[in-house]
């Protein structure tokens, strides 16, 4: 298998493989970085001190990274993944299957990121995602994590999931691809919206509250959309929202402190130092509540401070003026 994507959450999930010796192949777009992991066989600058297996290959030509490989995994920014498509098409075999674990939706579309793998390979290619709450760092480093594999290809699913199966590492299989990819762009926006929260220093009541009623949101956005219900009740919906609301190894959560402590949208992203999908992810969130017709009100209040200016506090008031309603 070829991982394409050599951050953090693409190098883990080729040290997991690689982990199980299964031949894994790891390409990434910095080539002083690539030539750096195939040097020292590790990811100094995502990942230090996680040595790699010797099935873990790094790669610096892209199209010898794809030679006899059937199976790819996509670990790059959402933004991205169209244009990374369109790059692998015709470098790809005719029987190729395409699994992602890039969390977030197309920007130029808001479309669900299985949509852009039928519009560029077609629709007869196998895909799967995988999605859930895990912290590149501690798949890395052979702690105990799960997640959710979702794929309308029984085979396809049932191959991924033995691979990356291990005592440290359960892969939970549903065919429900739309809910798990909604599940893992959507909580990042919810990310931001509970760290805006904790910079304001609003207490757990509010954290709390934040995080249950905007599963609800995200839940009613999906059942508009065809998912299932209970796939956010599981480890793409619930487990991932909780782990990336509450856990300071968010980057998402981390902007969002940054904004509730004062800071400008410019500056806390560059503080992060790499992508924040969240930010993103707001403004798609915005485009389905309005194409769907699905009110989402702290989504929306998140879209309202990253691009139109209003201030944290006055978004929280925004949000606990509104009418009485029923749960």
């Amino acid at each position: 298998m070829t991982v394409i994507g050599a951050g953090s959450w693409g190098t883990a999930l080729a040290i997991s493989l690689a982990r199980n010796n299964v031949p894994t192949r790891l390409w990434g777009n910095e080539i002083e970085l690539q030539a750096d992991m195939a040097r020292t066989r590790c990811n100094a600058h995502y990942l230090p001190g996680i040595d790699f297996p010797e099935s873990l290959t790094v790669y610096t030509e892209l199209e010898k990274s794809l030679q006899d490989v059937r199976d790819i995994l996509l670990v790059v920014p959402s933004h991205a993944f169209r244009e990374v498509l369109n790059t692998l098409k015709p470098l790809l075999p005719s029987h190729v299957r395409i699994a992602w674990a890039t969390k977030g939706l197309d920007p130029t579309s808001n479309q669900l990121l299985h949509t852009v793998v039928y519009e560029v390979l077609g629709e007869s290619t196998p895909v799967a995602v995988l999605s859930g709450p895990t912290f590149a760092a501690e798949v890395a480093a052979g702690k105990p994590s799960a997640l959710a594999l979702a794929s309308t290809d029984a085979a396809f699913a049932e191959s991924l999931s033995q691979r990356f199966h291990s005592p440290h590492f359960r892969v939970y299989r549903n065919d429900d691809i739309i809910g798990v990819q909604l599940g893992g762009a959507l909580k990042n926006v919810l990310a931001i919206a509970t760290g805006i929260s904790d910079g304001l220093e609003l207490g757990a009541n509010a954290r709390c509250a934040l995080v249950t009623r905007g599963l609800n949101e995200i839940m009613h956005l999906g059942q508009a959309m065809g998912a299932q219900s209970d796939t956010f009740m599981g480890l793409a919906g619930l487990g991932d929202l909780v782990l990336t609301c509450t856990d300071n190894q968010s980057r998402n959560r981390r902007f969002g402190l940054a904004l509730g402590r004062g800071e400008t949208v410019d500056a806390a992203l560059k503080a992060i130092g790499q992508v924040v999908e969240g930010r993103g992810n707001a403004a798609q969130a915005k485009a389905l509540s309005e194409q769907y017709a699905v009110e989402m009100p702290i989504l929306m209040q998140v879209y309202e401070i990253l691009y139109q200016d209003i201030t944290p506090r006055d978004a929280v008031t925004a949000l606990l003026m509104r009418p009485p309603t029923a749960e």
